[in-house]
């Protein structure tokens, strides 16, 4: 049977009398696909299968289980507490309608029945649970959009930062596994210094994870300095160093320019980025570059990546200088406490500086780049 394209609703009745079965099956059955059973049990069955009823028409008095316990049932099953149920009962008593109603019932009608009536009643009933499933699967079909575009959203923010970070790697002939310890480094930190209540509002999991997907462009600047400077085999002499140590305000500045052209009032997914490239050479003291900040004035990031930063050149071989222990880097990280570095991220390294070692084997650069003492 058909309703216009669709197949003809399913409706169930449920009464012990055969008589009621038989009138309320030839009323409907022109119109709808019946199913009918002669108990709760039974009813409980063909609700709870594979191709349910659109709609239940429901007697109360019934041996056994009776119409009340049913609907109880029904509404307590996730697989069936959708589907409409109507009482259809010789009880008139108006207590008796709102125990029904309060049950989850969505009308109540009594008998002897009007044929109309009954008509119009699951006619309308069936219109309102064909708008509510519309509904709930345009809200499922929304909610999985929404999860798609984010996961596109996510991967074009990755896309973009990996694009930009390896742009950097290829002028810089000291990176090799450099950006990846790094990025390793600060989010060891980040995840340690997390319960502190100094950090844990800016230290969320999301937070986190950007900051680690951040680290890399740290050096992002450095494609905007001369190759007879930023690939000199040697010490840079005083000149040369001041041009280098331009880098910093280079790759915050490029960054800043790609958020002007994002649309948005928040914070933009590159602020990190943006933060780290400017603020890594950053000392506590106000020693550093390239804008002399000191203590908290220096965003947090930049903080972290100071120390993830100086710790992996300490342990890296160069041709200025042999690789350190890392028992050395750790030593020389502990004089910097309070000067070079945030004294609190500093007890924190200290306390578990060991995922650092862990770290730089797990990451170690090939012979040709140099070597990290394990």
């Amino acid at each position: 049977m058909m309703q216009g394209n669709k197949p003809a609703a399913t409706i169930l009745v449920v009464d012990d009398t055969p008589e009621n079965l038989s009138l309320m099956s030839d009323l409907l059955r022109d119109t709808y696909r019946v199913k009918v059973a002669t108990g709760g049990e039974k009813a409980l069955r063909i609700a709870r299968a594979a191709e349910p009823p659109d709609l239940i028409l429901l007697d109360v008095m019934m041996p056994g289980m009776d119409g009340y316990e049913v609907c109880r049932q029904l509404k307590a099953d996730r697989s069936t507490a959708a589907i409409p149920v109507i009482f259809l009962t010789a009880r008139s008593d108006p207590e008796d309608e709102r125990k029904g109603l309060d049950l989850g019932a969505v009308d109540y009608i009594t008998k002897p029945i009007s044929p109309a009536l009954v008509m119009a009643r699951v006619r309308n009933h069936l219109s309102l649970k064909s708008h509510t499933d519309f509904l709930k699967d345009k809200a499922v079909w929304l909610e999985r959009e929404v999860r798609n575009r984010t996961r596109d959203i996510s991967r074009m923010k990755e896309v973009t930062i990996v694009a930009m970070a390896t742009l950097a790697e290829t002028r810089d002939n000291e990176t090799g596994n450099h950006i990846r310890r790094t990025q390793n480094y600060v989010k060891a930190l980040a995840e340690d210094l997390a319960p502190l209540p100094a950090f844990s509002k800016e230290l969320t999991p999301s937070n986190i994870d950007l900051l680690f997907k951040s680290a890399p462009l740290h050096d992002i600047g450095k494609v905007g300095i001369p190759d007879a400077i930023l690939l000199k085999p040697g010490r840079l002499t005083a000149e040369e160093f001041t041009i280098m140590k331009t880098h910093a305000a280079l790759g915050a500045e490029a960054i800043r320019e790609a958020e002007t052209m994002l649309d948005s009032a928040e914070p933009s997914f590159l602020r990190y980025a943006r933060e780290i490239a400017e603020y890594h050479h950053e000392k506590w003291d106000g020693s550093g570059y390239p804008h002399g900040l000191a203590g908290e004035e220096i965003p947090l990031s930049g903080r972290l990546m100071a120390l993830a930063d100086v710790y992996d050149a300490l342990i890296s071989k160069r041709c200025y200088k042999p690789a350190w222990t890392h028992e050395q880097a750790v030593d020389m990280i502990r004089e910097g406490r309070g000067t070079h570095f945030d004294p609190r991220i500093v007890d924190v390294f200290l306390g578990m500086s060991e995922r650092f070692r862990d770290i730089a084997t797990r990451f170690r650069d090939d012979v040709a780049q140099g070597t990290v003492d394990a």
